[in-house]
């Protein structure tokens, strides 16, 4: 492969700021192209970005033509996220999207299908897994600290006041939130979505148009079963974006604060009313190179890219988590249990 790696940006609003410093940190990283809609806001990111040599443009198709990328960083809505992401497979490009995945379940397959055609690799920054805190409670889950899990609890409770398209929003802490959380509870226990039931309202007080709050019971494989509390209509008391954590094992229970405290406590002696119990060893962990949020799983890409391998976020996994979110959504429209197939 050629010492650069040719990449074109697609979308370039507020985002991109999280993905454009790491992106020019890599030597191996060459930004050929900036395309948007808005013509003005490609101009901007190639100004505060010391960009002046990359083509821009509001036209993907010619930039894709005239540059010839080797990839696409796809940072638009999530709606154009399957329109972009075909365009560039048909040019011969890997490309790595924003989440979720796709907009609907049906354009995530067409995405997915359309890159295994072109053999190119289609991945999602899900940024929240390339954190150390996760890393290591992964860790303590695979060398079963207390035990194979039997029950995760996760509660996801902030005040949030965006302003703007949120507010109105259909489905919107489920729609644009949801999938981070249902994602690290995938990462966290190794298990995959099997059913879901769900239950959305709006509190009395709401700033916002539609349901802003949801409680999830999913069956997960190997007979795990994992709730999920949120609401963005919540004051006071708030957990961090990473949610509060309960995981509870045959052999005791872990609780991380989704920030840096991991905590737990394991059976020592059985038999009366109560176990006794001992504090969970909570040991050093070095998760590797699974670490730096957008900046982890972008190094990650471009390594498989050059590489041949295939990323953590390769979508023919990260489909089940949007699974999760748009099972989710099926069950609070009907007010049924939903099977989760992905």
């Amino acid at each position: 492969m050629p010492d650069k790696t040719r990449a074109v940006l697609v979308g370039c609003g507020g985002i991109t700021k999280a993905w454009l410093p790491p992106i020019q940190a890599m030597d191996s990283v060459e930004m050929v192209g900036l395309v948007d809609i808005v013509l003005d806001n490609a101009r901007a990111r190639a100004q505060e970005y010391v960009l002046e040599d990359a083509l821009i443009s509001d036209d993907l198709e010619t930039v894709l033509a005239q540059t010839r990328p080797d990839v696409v960083f796809n940072c638009t809505v999530p709606e154009a996220h399957a329109p972009v992401t075909l365009a560039a497979l048909e040019h011969g490009c890997h490309v790595l999207t924003e989440k979720p995945l796709a907009d609907t379940m049906d354009n995530a397959y067409r995405m997915i299908d359309a890159a295994e055609e072109a053999d190119r690799i289609l991945a999602v920054i899900q940024n929240r897994r390339y954190d150390a805190n996760i890393r290591q409670l992964r860790h303590l889950v695979e060398r079963e600290a207390v035990g194979p899990l039997t029950t995760v609890h996760c509660d996801f409770l902030l005040g949030a006041h965006f302003g703007g398209f949120r507010d109105h929003m259909a489905h919107v802490l489920l729609l644009d939130m949801a999938i981070h959380t249902f994602d690290a509870a995938r990462l966290i226990t190794g298990a995959d979505p099997v059913s879901v039931y769900c239950h959305e309202w709006n509190p009395a007080g709401s700033w916002y148009d539609r349901d802003a709050s949801a409680v999830a019971i999913f069956e997960m494989t190997d007979g795990l079963v994992y709730t999920y509390r949120g609401s963005w209509c919540a004051e006071g008391l708030n957990t961090t974006w990473e949610s509060d954590w309960q995981l509870i094992g045959q052999q005791g229970s872990l609780h991380w604060d989704g920030a840096t405290l991991i905590e737990g406590e394991v059976v020592t002696e059985a038999g009366d009313f109560r176990s006794a119990l001992a504090p969970v060893e909570v040991p050093e962990y070095d998760p590797g190179d699974k670490v730096g949020g957008h900046a982890g799983v972008i190094r990650e890409f471009i390594r498989c890219v050059r590489s041949g391998r295939v990323p953590e976020t390769v979508a023919t996994d990260n489909v089940k988590s949007l699974a999760m979110v748009f099972g989710a959504i099926e069950s609070a429209e009907t007010g049924q249990k939903v099977q989760i197939r992905a």
